[in-house]
């Protein structure tokens, strides 16, 4: 009698192995037809304008239906280079991300804790807070707009009731203080977004981890600083990235609150090359732009994610 161990594999034969392959390659075929019209959408939506833009930027091309497109090679970007009024913007444009992005994840923070506090009807603040984020961003900036109105404005007339100021202001009448009104304006609208990421984040720390730091006499801000903030850098991973590449080529929140304005102190390079491609028709120094607020946008996103990397390395 033959005793068969558990080590020993049962072998199997070659012409057994067969329907197995022959199931696995129609398995792969079916998984590539159905994949074939997401792969087309994507190459149409994202791939084509990306190559098309970039061929684009290599020539000189000043109408919708040009008759001729000389070849001028990387002039279009020298002459963005040269040109004052971009590093202007784009200096603008880095304030704007910055600054948006910081309030947003602090605000953000402190909003996520709050929501995930043990209370009562949770969900009813939840659906409350979410409701800024739920509006479209022009619905946003026209109602930002009437807010801010010098005449009939609510905020003016709140702050003259209240007599924390004498008299109505223009909120954007000035470069500088529209500019930062319309930071107010996507910080209120993407805050929501941002603290549910992190409420998200938050949800997941296991509980155990709090109750063993109470134990051991930790304070709120000890446990906050210790655990809560190391255990959360993924997520503001997330929305350090997604946010940094959204606020740095916004464009329809400055559109529809500022068209730029006034002399330009709203004008980001998204509105910048928006304006120079389609309202002046230069289509090949607009597409050279859109090209460097691609690299922009790379390099940004790489520097996020090596000071993150540092960071979690540092509170390991």
């Amino acid at each position: 009698m033959t005793v068969t161990t558990r080590l020993e594999r049962p072998v199997i034969p070659p012409d057994a192995r067969r329907p197995v392959r022959r199931r696995r390659g129609r398995q792969g075929r079916l998984a590539a037809v159905l994949l074939l019209p997401a792969a087309v959408v994507v190459f149409g939506v994202v791939l084509y304008p990306v190559v098309r833009t970039g061929i684009v930027s290599f020539f000189e091309v000043n109408s919708a239906t040009p008759v001729t497109t000389p070849f001028v090679g990387l002039r279009n970007y020298h002459d963005i280079v040269d040109n004052h009024e971009f590093w202007a913007t784009l200096e603008r444009t880095l304030y704007f991300t910055i600054v948006s992005t910081g309030l947003e994840l602090s605000l953000g923070m402190g909003l996520a804790l709050l929501l995930n506090a043990p209370l009562r009807a949770r969900w009813v603040f939840r659906a409350i807070v979410i409701l800024p984020w739920a509006l479209p961003t022009v619905v946003n900036g026209a109602m930002w707009r009437g807010v801010l109105n010098a005449q009939y404005g609510s905020l003016n007339a709140a702050l003259t009731q209240l007599h924390i100021i004498g008299s109505y202001h223009s909120w954007l009448g000035s470069p500088w203080g529209a500019l930062n009104m319309v930071i107010l304006a996507d910080v209120w609208k993407t805050t929501p977004l941002v603290a549910f990421f992190l409420l998200t984040g938050l949800q997941s720390i296991p509980a155990e981890i709090y109750e063993s730091a109470r134990v051991d006499g930790a304070g709120v801000v000890r446990m906050f600083r210790s655990i809560t903030v190391p255990l959360l850098i993924p997520s503001i991973s997330i929305v350090l990235i997604l946010r940094t590449i959204d606020a740095f080529k916004v464009f329809d929140l400055v559109y529809v609150l500022t068209r730029g304005g006034p002399a330009n102190g709203t004008q980001t390079i998204a509105y910048f090359t928006y304006v120079q491609a389609f309202s002046d028709q230069r289509f090949g120094y607009g597409s050279a732009l859109a090209d460097v607020i691609v690299a922009c946008i790379l390099v940004l996103s790489a520097v996020y994610l090596r000071a993150l990397r540092r960071t979690e390395m540092s509170l390991l």
